[in-house]
């Protein structure tokens, strides 16, 4: 087992009761990338939008927007 990065911004605009648009304006990181981070599609994490992202929602803990999970690696 490995573990993996998941950023969990689903759950903190669902708390805040904002959109991912809104996230994006207020961060001013690309709704697009945003979107990719939420839905797991993103391969690399760039740590100036989690900066971005916590400054925004006013997070001064990295560990309410990042957290690591074990995935299982072997194939079916």
């Amino acid at each position: 087992m490995s573990k993996k990065v998941i950023v969990k911004i689903s759950g903190l605009i669902k708390q805040r009761g904002i959109s991912l648009r809104e996230l994006s304006r207020l961060s001013d990181v690309r709704h697009a990338a945003l979107s990719e981070l939420a839905n797991g599609k993103r391969a690399n994490i760039n740590f100036a939008h989690i900066e971005k992202i916590a400054d925004a929602l006013g997070i001064s803990d990295i560990r309410e927007i990042i957290d690591f999970i074990e995935c299982d690696n072997t194939l079916s």
